[in-house]
């Protein structure tokens, strides 16, 4: 159901944008510690692993249990279909690779800051899904003459700036039951069952859209001969400037590139640490506009651009392509700069272009290098004395016996 709800007070707000000096909210720590993005080192697995692998969240990880799942496939059919798992995992099983991108990623990078999940640019990864080709189930129910679109429509149920509802999401059908777009009903992720962050028992895959379309904890599926209206679909996930400007959907992803943080890091700033010389840079870039073409890479915030090595693996055209190049660092503060073009003539570019959802950024991913020599930390003396003790005894406050284990020699705590 999506309905309008009275009464609800302050815990259901209107979208905002942050103010001139608001930092991150309470409320947008919380939906950072439940969903949570790629560590970016990871991008050297050419398939993420399901815990690595960006997670959101719209309201619960609801209870479902694979006995007794049914998937319903109604509304403008010929032939209405009811499907258990037994009944799906019978029929040819098809996989497909493919890369799924927040459509709020970068959404924190942004000024004025929209008030929402606080994306960097870690929302993505790439897995293998397994599962059954919507198009097939859509040829077997039978499709209306009048027809226009599918509707899809999850377990999970919440509220969002006051609309109580299930979490429901609408494709084209040129889109849905078109073979070569590859959307499945997935029920599996790496050769393994969905895990319950990823929609188990069934949820939908679709190549080249932004996550918001793929629906997780999918349960129905109904065509309809007008087009969906329902708050995921025409509040939610639109590029708008004003709050009452009706917006443009989001659809497909933009292209984005992203790098292996090279070196080592500092703990809180994340800077990262190299030794001048030759240094590899790697990393991932993908389009749901077409394949990626270019990937440039530059260490003086983007006056001079070299290109990278490109890798793409033509079995997987749904996934992202690797890319590399070797740069050279001298002594000194650098920021690395990497962008993609893909096949339809789409750069990423250098300042987003803003919007008030915070909705297809892709903007240029920018990391902080200082490139230094070696240090070398001092190691404290293994004759450390214990330090003294609160309290009264005159045990309190002796030197640690030498038969003791010295402190240095101890793990950390």
């Amino acid at each position: 159901m999506d309905g309008s709800l009275s009464g609800l007070g302050d815990i259901s707000t209107p979208g905002r944008v942050a103010g001139p000096d608001e930092g991150v909210t309470a409320q947008e720590l919380a939906l950072a510690t439940r969903n949570h993005g790629l560590p970016l080192e990871a991008l050297r697995y050419e398939v993420t692993p399901p815990g690595l692998h960006y997670v959101l969240v719209h309201y619960d990880i609801p209870a479902t249990e694979a006995d007794g799942w049914r998937l319903t496939v109604g509304g403008r059919v010929l032939r209405p279909l009811t499907l258990d798992l037994d009944a799906l995992r019978a029929r040819p099983a098809v996989t497909r690779r493919v890369t799924l991108e927040c459509a709020g990623n970068g959404r924190a990078r942004l000024t004025p800051r929209p008030v929402s999940q606080p994306w960097l640019d870690e929302a993505v990864g790439t897995a293998d899904w397994t599962g059954v080709p919507l198009a097939e189930l859509l040829a077997e129910a039978g499709i209306a003459e009048d027809a226009a679109e599918a509707v899809f429509t999850g377990a999970d149920h919440g509220i969002e700036r006051g609309v109580e509802q299930d979490y429901r999401r609408a494709l084209p059908l040129a889109t849905a039951a078109d073979p070569a777009r590859d959307v499945l009903v997935a029920y599996a992720m790496n050769g393994a069952p969905l895990p319950p962050q990823h929609g188990s028992p069934l949820r939908l895959v679709v190549p080249g859209w932004y996550g918001m379309a793929h629906v997780k904890w999918l349960r129905d599926i109904t065509l309809t001969p007008t087009p969906y209206t329902g708050f995921q679909q025409s509040v939610a996930y639109r590029v708008r400037q004003a709050a009452e400007d009706p917006g443009e959907p989001v659809t497909l992803i933009a292209p984005r590139a992203l790098m292996v943080p090279p070196g080592f890091p500092d703990f809180m700033s994340r800077t990262r640490v190299v030794r001048p010389g030759r240094v590899p840079l790697t990393g991932r870039a993908w389009s749901g506009h077409g394949p990626i073409t270019r990937v440039e890479v530059s260490e003086d915030g983007g006056a001079v651009w070299t290109d990278a090595e490109l890798h793409r693996d033509p079995d997987h055209p749904w996934a992202w392509t690797a890319w590399r190049t070797t740069w050279t660092a001298t002594p000194g503060l650098r920021h690395l700069t990497v962008r993609a073009t893909d096949a339809r003539g789409n750069v990423q570019p250098m300042t987003q272009p803003w919007n008030r959802g915070g909705f297809a950024n892709n903007h240029v991913q920018r990391v902080e290098v200082l490139c230094t020599p070696a240090t070398t930390e001092t190691a404290p003396a293994a004759t450390e004395t214990a330090p003294a003790a609160t309290g009264t005894t005159p045990a309190a406050t002796e030197t640690t016996p030498a038969a003791t284990e010295p402190r240095s020699a101890r793990p950390p705590a």
